[in-house]
C-alpha cells in the first residue's frame, strides 16, 4: 500500500507538477514531504501529516522550511 501511494506521488511529480510551475511555499516541497512522511510513518499517519501540510500551502501562508519530524 505504501509503495502505491509513493508511486502516485512520483507520477504527480513527474507528469503533472512540471506543468503547474513552482508554486509550493515550503522546503521540501509538499510532494517530497508526503513521500518522506509516508515512508517514515506509514500511509495513515504520513498521509494525514501530508494532508495537513498541503492544507497550509496557500498564498496567505508564508511557508518556509518545514521538514518531516
Amino acid at each position: 500500500m505504501r509503495k502505491l501511494f509513493i508511486l502516485l506521488i512520483r507520477f504527480y511529480q513527474l507528469a503533472i507538477s512540471p506543468y503547474l510551475g513552482s508554486c509550493c511555499r515550503y522546503t521540501p516541497t509538499c510532494s517530497s514531504y508526503a513521500i518522506e512522511a509516508i515512508t517514515k510513518y506509514g500511509v495513515l499517519k504520513g498521509g494525514l501529516m501530508a494532508a495537513k501540510r498541503i492544507s497550509r500551502c496557500h498564498p496567505w501562508h508564508e511557508g518556509g522550511y518545514d521538514p518531516v519530524k
